[in-house]
């Protein structure tokens, strides 16, 4: 039975290991926000809203001996459309390709059906990555809620017939055992070469960055049935022309799209209030992530059904 790591077990010195390891778990698991504190910057959006993560996003994590790519990925889930579908799609393409999955699950919420049937998914693929259990969110488990999940954890061994490579408990506002995770992953990881170059922390194109931290700040507040309905595409973006050098300014044109006209109404709000707000906030997060001032002008477009159509789905890059 696997036990849990109290020592950080690192390659040896002479020796660089690279590869891939991708979070999974249930929706609002932490996979984005442990994702975004390994990295040491924000890459991917985080909201307590589920299926929030769409596609698979690269961060790197960057050390003298060796180089981890974490792949963040949607939350496996019971599809309703055919985006759901492709999201799900995504996940076990890469659960595929990686060399170690770290499987989230929470400390304050009990080992469920959801988890089982997960695990159970990836004891089932044909290609062996290895498994590390991350009991997240553990500063919000009293010492003996966590004991139990602990124990929980490493019955699923027996019960589904799988292999820790490790238990780690972690918490990401205390910034608890976050190192040691790191470590338990490279040590995962085969010897190789960089995979990118140094200083490097993603490899998403800025205008994929820029639109999701627009559909993060659209997420905040709205209606159960909503964030399934809103995406985000950047239309335009580039620097203004004229401008000196010691004060560029980046102009950003965004369409969030929603599937109907009653949503497009929610989104803007009265009087455009809503509109301004997500367009401030949304602002202030792409400025902090370019390090550019912005001028971002958002609008609102109605796409109908965009989530079961395969032309709008291909079109927006799902």
């Amino acid at each position: 039975m696997s036990s849990m790591s109290t020592q950080p077990i690192a390659p040896g010195p002479s020796t660089f290991h690279s590869g891939f390891a991708c979070f999974v778990g249930r929706p609002n698991a932490g996979k984005s926000t442990l994702t975004n504190a390994l990295v040491g910057q924000k890459i991917v959006i985080e909201s307590s809203k589920p299926q929030t993560t769409r596609h698979a996003v690269r961060g790197i994590v960057h050390r003298p001996d060796a180089q981890l790519v974490l792949i963040d990925t949607p939350g496996l889930h019971k599809p309703r459309t055919l985006l759901g579908e492709r999201l799900n799609d995504v996940v076990r393409t890469t659960w595929s390709e990686v060399d170690v999955v770290g499987v989230c699950l929470p400390a304050n919420e009990r080992i469920g059906p959801g988890d089982r049937y997960l695990v159970g998914e990836l004891a089932a693929l044909p290609t062996k990555s290895s498994l590390v259990a991350i009991a997240t969110k553990s500063d919000l488990a009293s010492p003996v809620r966590m004991a139990e999940h602990l124990l929980g954890i490493a019955d699923m061994e027996t019960s589904l017939k799988i292999n820790w490579a490790d238990i780690v408990p972690v918490s990401v506002p205390e910034c608890f055992q976050l190192d040691i995770l790191i470590n338990t992953l490279i040590g995962q990881l085969p010897e190789g070469p960089s995979l990118y170059p140094d200083g490097e922390i993603t490899d998403e194109p800025e205008e994929t960055l820029v639109a999701e931290l627009i559909r993060e700040a659209a997420l905040e507040g709205v209606r159960d049935e909503l964030p399934h309905s809103i995406t985000v595409t950047v239309d335009e973006m580039g620097l203004r022309e004229g401008r000196p050098a010691e004060k560029p300014l980046l102009e950003i044109y965004a369409s969030m799209i929603v599937e109907r006209d009653s949503q497009k109404g929610i989104m803007i709000g009265h009087q455009g209030n809503r509109l301004r707000e997500i367009g401030a906030a949304a602002r202030k997060q792409i400025e902090a992530l370019l390090g550019t001032p912005v001028y971002l002008d958002l609008r609102v477009k109605v796409l109908k059904e965009w989530q079961r159509n395969p032309k709008h789905l291909n079109r927006l890059g799902f």
